[in-house]
């Protein structure tokens, strides 16, 4: 039977083994996590977010995707920012904080679209001094789903009306209701559509047999003879037309007419150099500043002379505006046709000859 010494020696050694096997369990657990070692240096930095959105305690720190870090607690901050109630405290190895700046901002990411929430410091933009520990890092907020969900709602309703009124056109088309529904369901279209198809066919079989106007235009020899004696025609024309006969071919071919339109256009040189020259009655008409005068005056005479026409002043003005002159012509009018009446009624009266001898 063993000794009392013995059983507490047993004990001993148990205990002794079962806390090394939990040591070594727990060392395994963070290698295979890939957590930083309980034994390394840390340093501690802090983050405040707006919502925690499902951060825990323990869950990974990571800078550009790799582990440098856990957190280490989440809890509210009473008497900070409002805006930002949730302090984040983070322990950070002291080989990964080298490369974790005063202004690399800390974002909430999930692995995945349903994943554990972790933090991820993005350092990609950071120029300020490297993090000690206690430092505040800045933070990136980023919409939840909740967020996402709640924003996109109006955008569903939307799409849900839409969804039902498109039900309700392809519905009334399945009942033939409106043109489509008609067109769709109408068996009567549908005899139409098929009695034009034959008389398409029908049409194109005259055509190949060179029936109608369309068949003989692309079946008869008569018409390709036509068009080809007319381009052989044309062709003979062109032929004249560069050998420089005819009327066009004058025209094209005979220097004169170019001899006749540079010597007019010489003449017309000549001219406008006359006229910017003073010379001549158009010259001096452009360039004579007394000819300009008095062609001035002379209008503004005229102007003055229909002006007092107009008004009826002077002897011409009288004869378009005093009307005695048209009532004495009326009446000397009147008068005359009355003695030619009346010469015409008695001519004796009027035309006969009487001699007095003294």
């Amino acid at each position: 039977m063993p000794s009392q010494q013995q059983i507490k020696w047993s004990q001993l050694k148990v205990g002794i083994t079962v806390l090394v096997a939990a040591i070594t369990l727990a060392v395994l657990i963070f290698a295979m996590s890939g957590t930083v070692s309980p034994f390394s240096h840390k340093i501690v930095l802090r983050a405040y977010f707006e919502n925690a959105a499902g951060l825990v305690k323990g869950a990974p720190v990571r800078l550009s995707g790799v582990d440098i870090g856990n957190v280490d607690s989440v809890r509210i901050a009473h008497g900070g920012n409002p805006r930002t109630p949730v302090e984040v405290r983070m322990k950070v190895s002291k080989h990964g904080a080298a490369d974790v700046h005063t202004d690399s901002r800390a974002t909430l990411a999930t692995a995945g679209v349903l994943g554990a929430t972790f933090v991820d410091i993005d350092s990609s933009t950071a120029k300020g001094p490297q993090a000690h520990d206690g430092d505040v890092l800045p933070t990136t907020e980023t919409p939840e789903i909740q967020d996402v969900i709640k924003s996109s709602q109006g955008t569903l309703d939307k799409l849900n009306v839409i969804l039902g009124r498109v039900d309700d056109i392809v519905s009334s088309i399945q009942n033939g209701k409106g043109s489509v529904g008609k067109i769709i369901n109408d068996p009567e279209l549908y005899n139409r559509a098929n009695a034009t198809v034959a008389e398409l066919q029908r049409l194109a079989d005259q055509i190949t047999s060179g029936k109608g106007s369309i068949g003989k235009l692309l079946y008869n020899d008569e018409l390709y003879n036509k068009i080809n004696d007319s381009v052989s025609k044309l062709n003979s024309m062109v032929d004249e037309i560069n050998q420089g006969k005819g009327t066009a071919g004058k025209l094209i071919k005979d220097p004169a007419l170019y001899n006749n339109l540079n010597e007019a256009t010489a003449k017309l040189n000549e001219l406008l150099s006359d006229v910017n020259a003073g010379r001549g009655t158009l010259g001096k008409i452009a360039k004579d500043q007394e000819y300009a005068k008095k062609i001035d005056r002379i209008t503004s005479n005229v102007d003055q002379l229909t002006t007092q026409l107009a008004a009826g002043e002077g002897s011409a003005g009288k004869l378009f505006k005093d009307p005695s002159l048209y009532n004495n012509a009326d009446q000397m009018l009147v008068e005359t046709r009355n003695l030619v009446k009346a010469i015409r009624e008695n001519p004796k009266k009027y035309l006969t000859i009487h001699f007095k001898v003294f």
